[in-house]
């Protein structure tokens, strides 16, 4: 992936067919601005899909060491899979 363009919410209105083309065929992001905020980032529908896959491996290894610490520590069955998974969301927020 090459380094974001960053454009404002109206260049990416009147030039979303090449902000969609540099996405998918040059793999480059564009970081959409609005009112000089940075607000969204638009990526090839695969780089997502791979991202994605990655933030829910990282999310199911940090639940596993979390149950093997717990398992370890004499306290198996001290918090549920829901309640670690509510847990995990709280910190990523």
């Amino acid at each position: 992936m090459t380094e974001p363009v960053i454009a404002s919410m109206a260049e990416v209105r009147s030039q979303l067919a090449d902000v969609l083309d540099r996405a998918h065929r040059e793999e480059t992001p564009t970081i959409i601005t609005r009112r000089g905020k940075q607000e969204a980032v638009v990526i090839d529908i695969e780089e997502y899909r791979r991202l994605t896959r990655l933030a829910e491996a990282t999310e199911d290894a940090w639940l596993n060491r979390l149950a093997d610490e717990a398992e370890a520590e004499g306290q198996e069955g001290s918090l549920s899979l829901e309640e670690m998974a509510a847990l995990l969301r709280t910190h990523h927020a």
